[in-house]
């Protein structure tokens, strides 16, 4: 679990230094880190899940941003 909760505090990091335009990309490595606390049985943060959520909005606002208009 310490291996883990570093690996998120790492990522939650890198997000919070992202630019807010491209932070998004970050979104699936965060949700790797989600899954390999699920898959050891541990609970997720409900701040880590709150991020995750705001990352993918962002995620998918950015898609639209491309669409010709």
């Amino acid at each position: 679990m310490i291996d883990l909760k570093a690996e998120i505090d790492t990522i939650q990091s890198l997000i919070g230094q992202a630019d807010p335009d491209t932070r998004h990309q970050h979104e699936p490595d965060l949700r790797h880190m989600i899954e390999r606390l699920r898959a050891n049985d541990l609970a997720v943060p409900a701040p880590v899940k709150r991020l995750h959520q705001i990352l993918l909005s962002e995620a998918i606002e950015a898609q639209f941003d491309n669409l010709p208009v």
